[in-house]
C-alpha cells in the first residue's frame, strides 16, 4: 500500500511564518501543513512581548534600521534589515485585516492600526512594539489558525514529524526539492509527501541546550534537513540567550517578557542590589546579549543560582492588566508580582543563524525554501533585536508565497518524478532506548556547559570531541533501528550542535552573542560565518 500524498506545496511548521505563507498562496492551490504535533503547537504561540513595526509618525525606517544594526553588532545585511522593515507597515495592516486583537490606545470598537498600543523594549530608540498585552504570539496563532482551518485547500497533517527531504535532478543536472519524508505519529509509518514546493518553517533550534525558554519542538529539524540536502548555512555561532526566564522547579522554561524591563522592572541580586549600571550606561535595557552576559557574571560570582527581576514598584492595576498572563502564571508558583521579585536565569531562546536563504525565501536547492526562525536572511547579525522575529516571519511568509504563486503560474510542463516509499526492511525495532535518552542528555549538557553564554577554545575543542563520537554513534543507531521522534530529534540536534561548534570556533574574535574568553575583543572584519555542505547526490534511504 503506497504512503505518497500530492500537494502544490507543503508547509513544515505551524508558527507564523508557516501559517502566513499557507494564507499567502492562492485558493487553487493545494496545500499542506505538516505539524509535529497540533496546530498549534509551534514557537510562535509562546512569544509574549510584540512585533516590531515603524508605524509612529515620530518613529522611522531609519531608526529602526540603524537599532537593528546597533543590536547585531553590524554584521546584519543592511539591505535585507531596510527591506523587512519597509514591509512592516503593511505586515501589521494585513495582520489586523485578519483580526487580531492587539493592544490598542482606546478601545472604541474593532482594531485600526492608527490606534495601537505601542511599548518599548530593549536596543529599541522609539515606542515601535504592537502586542496584545503580553501574549502576542499566542494571538497572532489563534487567528491566524481561525483563518487557515477556514481555507478548503489547506489540509493540516498533524502528529508528524519530518524526516528527510527529497531530491531529484532537473533537465539541466541541477539538484531540486520533490517533498520529503514524514513520520506519522499515529501509525508508527513513515508517508512520502511530494510537492512542487517545500517550505521550511520549523523554528529554531535551542532545544540544543539544556535550559530553554523554547517548547520541546524547537529542535533544529530544518537546519539539519536542509543542510543534509546541500543547503549552506551561515551565523550558527550567534545563539541568543533570553535573559529573563522564570527560575522555579516546575515552571519549565516560562518566559518572562522583556516588555516589563521596557516597563521599568529592575534586575536585581539576592540581597536587592541592582547591578546592571555597571555593565551598560542603558541598564536594563541594554541588548540581549548584555544583559545575559551581566547575570551569567554576577551568577558565577556570587555562586547563586538565579538573579530577581522586581516590577513591584509599578501600581498593582498596571501590572495586571499589562503582564496579566504572567502574573497569573507566577502567581500559580505563590509568586505575587505586584509585592514581591520574579526569580529569573538566562536560557537558550533564539537562532540567529540558519539556512542561507534570498530575499523570496528561496534557499540553494531549488523549489525549496526557509522562513522564520530557521533561515538566515541577514535581518538579525549578531544578535536579534527584540520582536523583530515575529516581523521577520510574517514578511517572509508572505514574500515566498509571492514568488511560489508566480512560479507555478509559470510552470507549463508535468513532473512526472514519483517520490519512492520508505524503506525500512533493513532495519529492526530497538530494545535500548536508553541510548537515545542518555545521549541526548549528554548533548544538551555539553552544550550548556562549553558553548553556552561564555566561550573559550579550550571549551570548544572538548565540545568538538564529544559531539565527533555522539555523532558517529547516533548515525549507527540511526542505520539499524526504526526510527522514532526521540531518534529523529536527537540525529538532528547532534548535526546542529556540530554546526553551532564548527562556527564558533570559526570566529576568532568576541562579537554579539558570541563571547570568547581568547578573544574579548571584536575584531574590524565584519563577515558571516558561512559553512558549505558536501556535494550532495539526490537519494534516499
Amino acid at each position: 500500500m503506497s504512503n505518497l500524498h500530492q500537494y502544490d506545496v507543503v508547509i513544515v511548521g505551524s508558527g507564523a511564518a508557516g501559517l502566513t505563507a499557507a494564507l499567502q498562496l492562492p485558493t487553487k492551490l493545494k496545500v499542506a501543513i505538516i505539524c509535529k504535533e497540533r496546530l498549534a503547537s509551534g514557537s510562535t504561540p509562546w512569544a509574549q512581548g510584540g512585533i516590531a513595526a515603524v508605524i509612529d509618525e515620530q518613529d522611522s525606517i531609519d531608526s529602526h534600521t540603524e537599532d537593528t544594526l546597533n543590536a547585531g553588532s553590524q554584521l546584519n545585511h543592511r539591505e535585507t534589515v531596510e527591506y523587512i522593515i519597509e514591509e512592516s507597515k503593511a505586515s501589521i495592516e494585513w495582520l489586523v485585516e485578519q483580526g487580531v486583537p492587539f493592544t490598542q490606545e482606546t478601545n472604541d470598537g474593532e482594531a485600526h492600526i492608527d490606534n495601537l498600543h505601542l511599548t518599548k523594549e530593549g536596543g529599541h530608540s522609539f515606542r515601535r512594539i504592537i502586542h496584545a498585552a503580553d501574549a502576542t504570539g499566542a494571538a497572532i496563532t489563534q487567528t491566524l489558525i481561525k483563518q487557515t482551518l477556514e481555507r478548503d485547500n489547506i489540509e493540516i497533517l498533524e502528529n508528524r514529524i519530518a524526516v528527510d527531504l527529497v531530491l531529484s535532478r532537473d533537465n539541466q543536472g541541477q539538484s531540486a526539492c520533490v517533498g520529503l519524508y514524514v513520520l506519522n505519529r499515529e501509525t508508527d509509518h513513515v508517508e512520502s509527501i511530494q510537492a512542487d514546493s517545500t517550505i521550511l518553517a520549523t523554528g529554531g533550534a535551542s532545544k540544543v541546550y539544556l535550559y530553554t525558554s523554547n517548547p520541546d519542538g524547537a529542535s533544529g529539524d530544518g537546519i539539519a534537513m536542509a543542510w543534509r540536502a546541500g543547503c549552506r548555512v551561515a551565523n550558527m555561532e550567534f545563539n541568543q540567550f533570553h535573559p529573563t526566564c522564570l527560575y522555579h522547579p516546575h515552571a519549565k522554561s516560562f518566559l518572562i517578557t522583556e516588555a516589563l524591563r521596557g516597563e521599568g522592572a529592575k534586575l536585581k541580586l539576592p540581597n536587592g542590589r541592582s547591578f546592571m549600571a555597571r555593565f551598560d550606561e542603558r541598564e536594563e535595557l541594554a541588548p540581549r546579549d548584555i544583559v545575559a552576559r551581566a547575570i551569567d557574571h554576577e551568577m558565577k560570582r556570587l555562586g547563586c543560582d538565579h538573579v530577581h527581576l522586581d516590577i513591584s514598584h509599578k501600581p498593582a492595576e498596571f501590572i495586571q492588566s499589562h503582564f496579566p498572563t504572567i502574573y497569573e502564571r507566577c502567581l500559580k508558583y505563590n509568586i505575587d508580582i505586584t509585592k514581591e521579585p520574579i526569580p529569573v536565569v538566562p536560557a537558550a531562546h533564539y537562532t540567529c543563524g540558519g539556512v542561507v536563504i534570498d530575499k523570496y525565501g528561496r534557499t540553494d536547492v531549488r523549489n525549496l525554501y526557509a522562513i522564520g526562525e530557521v533561515s538566515h536572511s541577514g535581518l538579525h547579525g549578531a544578535n536579534r533585536l527584540a520582536s523583530n522575529s515575529l516581523l521577520e516571519c510574517i514578511v517572509y511568509g508572505r514574500a515566498a508565497a509571492k514568488d511560489i504563486t508566480k512560479r507555478l503560474s509559470e510552470k507549463v510542463t508535468e513532473n512526472s518524478y514519483r517520490i519512492p516509499d520508505w524503506d525500512e526492511s533493513q532495519v529492526t525495532n530497538s530494545d535500548e532506548d536508553v541510548i537515545i535518552s542518555h545521549n541526548w542528555d549528554e548533548l544538551r549538557r555539553f552544550m550548556w556547559d562549553y558553548v553556552g553564554i561564555v566561550r573559550s577554545t579550550k571549551r570548544l575543542e572538548r565540545a568538538k570531541h564529544r559531539v565527533d563520537l555522539l555523532f558517529r554513534e547516533i548515525h549507527e543507531y540511526y542505520s539499524n533501528y526504526k526510527i522514532s521522534r526521540d531518534l529523529i530529534e536527537l540525529r538532528n540536534l547532534v548535526l546542529v550542535a556540530d554546526l553551532i561548534i564548527r562556527s564558533a570556533m570559526l570566529r576568532k574574535e568576541s562579537l554579539g552573542l558570541h563571547f570568547t574568553l581568547d578573544f574579548p575583543e571584536s575584531g574590524q572584519l565584519r563577515q558571516d560565518t558561512i559553512l558549505t555542505p558536501p556535494p550532495k547526490q539526490p537519494s534516499w534511504r
